[in-house]
């Protein structure tokens, strides 16, 4: 009987010591699974969220990479089980998401203050603080085109990307309509500010359509962003759209020769979101409030020029990086808002037409 009081004497001593040298967080999970883009995309969020994260918590970020949209986050949580805990939605997929109940509420008093102690809820850019997402940047869809393909005048306006003739050679595309159909009507003269209210109509949507037929046979179509930097730098394609992180990177890492036209830049943005289908909740919010906090975020374009969504964060990013970001002022001037509504009002209707599209 002795003994037997002894043992559980020293269990308990055991665990109470334990409990006092072991990193205990409110969040009980030994890892979450953060589901994002892929390729430098990724790296930067490993070196300014995932690292620092786990070094603070312990917990390890697995990143699991995804090409977008909210097919795989649905077939999850249908099955009541998901791999992903965290993920990164574009802003039209974070709205969507949300109306179908993919992705939790996440209330802005749960995130962290700005360094001046101002709440979130006043702290990110417009547009960026969603009922069921937290904005991490502001990014743009650009065209890139290699330098070494013309010897003459360089492409520098959307327009040119459609001219084959005085531009010639491969271009590369997305496989979803998102963006395309707001070239292709800039291209075809319609002024940026009329280009949605274009786009809502048949004959606007008709329109775009008409003009990807003339560079249609001449494209090769990607799925993941990744994708788009390397059909670039192995000359698939002279010209390519894509996020102009990746090329920025493309460009001053790994010295390739490449150009961006800024012109028509089409600005979006994404979030962090919980899956409805995640067991770790607890951890998830607070990986999200830790990675959208100002100086996480400033961090982040040390890796990658994507504009933090966060207003505190913009004065902590390094000066000689601000030019390179879709917010400075230059190129603010000569881009798109993207239409979140929109997108998420049509984009059911405008898949089943690119989908037509694509298998004519």
């Amino acid at each position: 009987m002795q003994t037997r009081k002894s043992s559980k004497h020293i269990r308990t001593c055991l665990l109470l010591l334990l409990s006092a040298v072991l990193p205990v967080t409110s969040a009980h999970a030994e890892q979450l699974v953060v589901a994002s883009f892929g390729g430098a995309y990724t790296a930067s969020q490993s070196k300014a969220f995932f690292e620092p994260f786990t070094a603070k918590t312990g917990i390890k970020i697995l990143p699991a990479d995804y090409n977008g949209g909210l097919a795989e986050l649905r077939s999850q949580v249908q099955a009541g089980a998901g791999a992903w805990d965290v993920l990164d939605l574009e802003f039209q997929d974070a709205a969507r998401a949300c109306d179908e109940g993919l992705i939790d509420p996440i209330k802005p008093t749960s995130l962290a203050n700005s360094q001046d102690g101002k709440p979130a809820s006043s702290d990110f850019v417009q547009g960026s603080l969603m009922d069921c997402g937290v904005g991490t940047i502001l990014w743009s869809n650009v065209i890139a085109y290699d330098k070494r393909k013309f010897s003459g005048a360089q492409p520098s306006t959307i327009a040119d990307f459609f001219d084959l003739k005085r531009f010639p050679g491969k271009r590369g595309l997305s496989n979803k309509p998102n963006g395309n159909l707001e070239w292709a009507l800039m291209a075809d003269g319609v002024p940026r500010d009329q280009v949605y209210a274009t786009l809502r109509t048949p004959s606007g949507l008709d329109r775009a359509l008409k003009k990807l037929d003339t560079i249609k046979a001449n494209s090769i179509f990607w799925g993941a962003q990744a994708q788009s930097v390397q059909l670039l730098a192995d000359g698939e394609v002279v010209m390519t759209e894509g996020g102009n992180g990746r090329f920025t990177d493309a460009i001053t890492k790994d010295k390739k020769p490449f150009g961006i036209i800024w012109n028509g830049q089409i600005i979006n943005g994404d979030v962090f979101a919980i899956s409805k289908a995640s067991k770790n909740k607890t951890a998830a919010l607070d990986f999200i409030r830790f990675a959208t906090s100002a100086p996480q975020l400033a961090a982040q374009t040390k890796f990658i020029s994507y504009a933090p969504a966060r207003r505190s964060a913009l004065p902590m990013v390094d000066a000689s990086l601000r030019d390179n970001l879709p917010t400075s002022p230059a190129n603010l001037k000569v881009g798109l808002a993207n239409d979140t509504a929109f997108w998420n009002d049509q984009q059911d209707e405008i898949n089943r037409r690119w989908a037509a599209w694509m298998a004519r």
